[in-house]
């Protein structure tokens, strides 16, 4: 059991380390981070409920359906949901990044949870794909959602929703087309996920370096070094 759990919360972790520490300007609270993961993880349960009446109770042999109904709308909305009503509006969501660090807490919370029940089912061999391909694909569409709603989070009020919908779409469809590739292409789904998920790393690291880049405490800090090289010793 230890085993399995430990390689099911190994990537997770990983992840947010990483994705913490690349916030240049000023970290978010620890404490806070850790309850939206815990957070994340929580919300498997009435999704699972949710995904198994879906599959059970409307009858819809698509993979179309499957992929973004069951799954990726369920799942993002979910984890959207969470974001907007308890970080959104939260004091500690004061620059751009801090949207990154909480939608990757939240997704990996999900995902880890989602790993290990995966792991107990059909065991250690397949740690390591999950980890690179679900549990950072999960990630990775918190880094986008967390954008988008760091994006709206400064914006004046009209001109917020754009960038609200973006935050739920764009993972959203991204998601869907994830589950549409594994579902759609049996024999060689991996020709196919190697170039979406190689796109994937490269737009959640673009989103990583325009959050910092766009920070509203980097001038602030340049300000800060500055003065004191300046000022001179006592």
């Amino acid at each position: 059991m230890l085993p399995i759990i430990s390689a099911g919360v190994a990537p997770g972790a990983a992840l947010l380390c990483y994705f913490y520490l690349h916030d240049k300007y000023e970290s978010e609270p620890f404490s806070l981070v850790f309850k939206m993961f815990i957070t994340g993880l929580l919300i498997v349960f009435p999704i699972m409920f949710l995904q198994y009446t879906m599959h059970h109770e409307i009858i819809i042999s698509s993979h179309v359906f499957e992929a973004f109904v069951e799954t990726a709308l369920l799942e993002e909305f979910s984890k959207w949901f969470v974001l907007y009503y308890m970080i959104y509006r939260h004091v500690e969501f004061d620059d751009y990044y801090d949207g990154i660090v909480y939608g990757v807490a939240v997704s990996l919370g999900f995902a880890t949870l989602e790993n290990i029940l995966y792991l107990f089912a059909n065991g250690l061999d397949t740690a390591f794909g999950r980890a690179l391909l679900p549990v950072s694909s999960h990630a990775l569409y918190g880094v986008i959602m967390g954008y988008y709603l760091g994006r709206a989070r400064f914006k004046t009020k009209a001109s917020k929703m754009p960038w609200l919908l973006m935050s739920f779409m764009i993972p959203f469809l991204l998601h869907g087309v994830y589950d549409l590739i594994i579902l759609s292409f049996a024999d060689n789904w991996m020709m196919m996920m190697i170039p979406f998920m190689t796109f994937l790393w490269w737009l959640g690291l673009k989103k990583v370096k325009l959050a910092n880049r766009r920070s509203r405490k980097r001038n602030l800090v340049f300000m800060n070094q500055s003065k004191r090289f300046k000022d001179p010793p006592a």
